[in-house]
């Protein structure tokens, strides 16, 4: 078995499914353990609320195998969010891979809107998720909570604040943004993915 996109509650599933199978690549969604363990690459998908969407985790133990998982995972949106140590929405413990917590937006500025929703650029790129994209590049946001930069960051933005836009640990990506919503890129930083 070659893809799996975890089955959970979240939103995006469907989306991310048409968009690989744009690239050509098939993939099944599963909660199936011995599925996700027999699958050579592992996407975590999301769009939720993290105190919910890890309860369904914790309760089908799949915190514990994604945290002891040595092949790629690439993390989406709330999916990336619940790959770092906590969230503070509904002040959630999450999966822990990444040793960061995920921070609310906050503004007194008006001119930001709460969550950001909409395009917006990725900078200082890094690594082979980022093969053969611009710096610069526009991808889809919807998020009202963010990760601060670190040690881990592999893509920068800058809403509010400057911001990770993507994470990577060992065998462990996470994108902020929806690549499958994003067009060429979004689609050749997923294929980027499939390749490593």
């Amino acid at each position: 078995m070659e893809t799996v996109i975890i089955k959970y509650p979240a939103g995006n599933v469907q989306s991310i499914l048409f968009s690989l199978e744009r690239i050509g690549i098939k993939a099944i969604v599963t909660d199936s353990e011995k599925s996700i363990e027999n699958a050579k690459r592992i996407i975590l998908p999301g769009v939720g609320e993290a105190n919910f969407a890890m309860n369904h985790l914790k309760k089908k133990k799949l915190d514990i195998l994604l945290y002891n998982l040595k092949k790629p995972v690439l993390g989406i949106c709330l999916g990336m969010q619940l790959l770092c140590n906590y969230s503070e929405e509904s002040n959630t413990k999450c999966i822990g891979i990444f040793d960061t917590s995920v921070k609310k937006f906050k503004s007194n500025n008006k001119e930001y809107k709460i969550p950001q929703i909409g395009w917006n650029t990725i900078h200082s790129l890094k690594g082979p998720l980022f093969d053969n994209i611009q710096d610069g590049s526009y991808q889809y946001f919807v998020h009202g909570y963010y990760v601060p930069l670190g040690k881990y960051t592999i893509s920068e933005t800058e809403y509010i604040v400057t911001y990770s836009s993507a994470l990577q640990k060992k065998n462990f990506y996470a994108v902020q943004f929806h690549p499958e919503k994003s067009s060429y890129v979004g689609h050749k930083i997923l294929e980027n993915f499939i390749k490593l």
